[in-house]
């Protein structure tokens, strides 16, 4: 069986979601952002009252957070993982309204309604037989919620060849939806995609599916960077991951050290039905 063949119960899927607090900070650091425009969309589509507050759902190390947040509205951000937490800490510091707690969203219990539940590359972390529900019991009626992720993809064709062939030679399976992943990125759109069927069905209405368009480029680090913050290169044992990175960075080099990357992010909205 080759390196990086993924489990799916959901006992490996709690445990892999810590995966990314062994190196909070190398996260934080190789992760981007988020779209201005997808940020603002959320705002508008939210129309949060100034008596209201946000609960962001895997808040990680806050890119999302120092985004959505403002002076004026309470954050609630619920974290599992207490490295990430620490960093998000950190990084709110200057923001009063922000609150952290280190806790499991399955369990958690909030101690009010929102009017915006939000997620950022976190939510197929969260188990799916409860998610949806728990959503609603933390949402007030007709709250939004904004579930987004970014999705990476090489540039440049005869890159993406090469690096391909380089796990092949060292029996390495390319972790799913990382930047050498062949499957296209967002796989379906509206009504085809899984997150909108899941939201109507669990009585989520008003639901809105908008992608965001990026390009920009890494040098060889960079890349490396990205690569190291995927749960499926972290999970690799330690001396096929560092063959792995090694083959990488000689290939980028060669290439003349830096590549450029196309980012699409994928936005789902909805609001709890009555």
């Amino acid at each position: 069986m080759p390196y990086g063949t993924p489990g799916h119960d959901p006992a490996t899927t709690r445990s892999q979601r810590h995966i990314f607090g062994d190196d909070a900070e190398q996260y934080d650091a190789a992760r981007p952002g988020y779209p201005s425009q997808l940020i603002q969309d959320v705002r508008d589509f939210a129309a949060l009252d100034a008596s209201e507050s946000a609960l962001e759902v895997g808040a990680g190390t806050g890119k999302a957070t120092l985004a959505l947040a403002r002076p004026g509205l309470p954050v609630t951000c619920v974290e599992p993982d207490f490295r990430m937490a620490r960093v998000l800490r950190r990084h709110c510091a200057e923001l009063p309204d922000v609150t952290v707690e280190v806790a499991d969203f399955e369990t958690w219990r909030p101690a009010r309604r929102y009017g915006l539940l939000y997620c950022a590359q976190a939510w197929h972390w969260v188990d799916p037989a409860v998610r949806w529900a728990r959503a609603r019991a933390a949402l007030r009626p007709g709250g939004a919620i904004a579930l987004f992720w970014n999705h990476w993809a090489l540039s440049c064709g005869h890159l993406v060849d090469r690096l391909t062939a380089a796990h092949a030679r060292l029996g390495i399976e390319i972790p799913a939806d990382t930047l050498l992943d062949p499957r296209p990125r967002p796989v379906h759109r509206g009504p085809q995609a899984r997150q909108w069927r899941d939201m109507t069905a669990n009585r989520f209405v008003d639901p809105d599916h908008r992608l965001y368009t990026r390009v920009h480029e890494r040098s060889t680090s960079g890349i490396l960077g990205l690569l190291a913050s995927y749960g499926g290169y972290r999970a690799l044992p330690a001396d096929p991951r560092e063959q792995i990175f090694d083959e990488v960075a000689r290939i980028l080099d060669e290439d003349g050290g830096h590549a450029q990357l196309r980012v699409t992010t994928s936005l789902f909205l909805g609001r709890a039905g009555r």
